[in-house]
């Protein structure tokens, strides 16, 4: 991506999101899709230069197809895949999961990894998972989730979703409650599900939280910060990329303030089946 459409791309998202987190639910649904790959045309690149090229992992024994709808993940998709040998058994598809490009009962298994937060209506998404996979096979996902915790008439636990909201591109943050209701309405039988940060012995924000790693954290935040700005003076980095910095401040801060107060969690886990008949 050229300094120019990076530094399009970082206006744009501040124009969908607004320096205090939002327009109205109703917006961000009815734009989720144009969003979301405004976000991640941003983000990518701080995600590699953060946490690398492997966001998440999965056993690499069998064929697996990726559906994204940012045309720039997956173009890096398919580079990192051709780099490290796996571009046999790995495709990368561009589409939209509310409207998956593929015939009914097509797939063997579906997972996802905290992708699906990003669908506008979890019903829908659901369905279109439901559609594309075999009778008798299994969905199996990391949602990100609010727990049942927290308290939609709470103006702190408000705070905390809208600083998640914008520093994770999302439209909403769903129940983990509204998960499971929707999963019932397309269709799934669900197997299992728990909220696995429940039983971790150390919390799952502990490596950003400020509290526990002041000295180090602050350090790696003031001189990533001044970096950046450093970066974007000279016009090695596009203008306005110190918002990508805000974006995963803002993020972090969520995700631990979300995480200390138990309303919310990223490792809302559930396997669902659809039936054989």
């Amino acid at each position: 991506m050229s300094k120019a459409q990076a530094a399009s791309a970082v206006e744009k998202y501040q124009k969908y999101s607004g320096s205090s987190g939002g327009e109205g639910e109703e917006e961000r649904k009815s734009n989720y899709y144009d969003k979301s790959n405004t976000y991640y045309d941003v983000v990518t690149g701080a995600y590699e230069a953060y946490w690398g090229e492997s966001l998440h992992f999965a056993s690499s024994k069998t064929s697996v197809t990726g559906l994204n709808n940012n045309e720039y993940q997956i173009n890096r998709a398919k580079e990192l895949s051709r780099l490290h040998g796996t571009d046999q058994i790995c495709d990368f598809v561009q589409g939209d999961f509310m409207n998956i490009p593929f015939p009914d009962n097509t797939f063997d298994a579906v997972y996802a990894i905290e992708a699906t937060v990003h669908s506008p209506d979890a019903y829908e998404c659901y369905k279109e998972i439901y559609r594309v996979l075999k009778p008798g096979q299994c969905f199996a996902a990391y949602e990100s989730s609010m727990t049942t915790s927290f308290d939609p008439t709470n103006p702190e636990h408000q705070r905390i979703k809208k600083e998640l909201l914008l520093g994770g591109g999302l439209v909403d943050i769903r129940s983990t409650t509204k998960v499971l209701e929707a999963l019932k309405q397309a269709g799934f039988e669900v197997m299992w599900s728990k909220n696995i940060a429940e039983d971790s012995p150390i919390p799952w924000y502990f490596p950003i939280d400020k509290s526990n790693n002041s000295l180090s954290t602050n350090a790696v935040r003031l001189f990533k910060r001044n970096m950046v700005k450093a970066l974007e003076f000279v016009g090695l980095a596009p203008k306005g990329i110190i918002k990508v910095q805000d974006f995963a401040e803002w993020a972090a801060d969520g995700l631990v303030e979300g995480g200390k107060k138990e309303i919310f969690t990223p490792m809302f886990f559930f396997l669902a089946k659809k039936p054989a008949d």
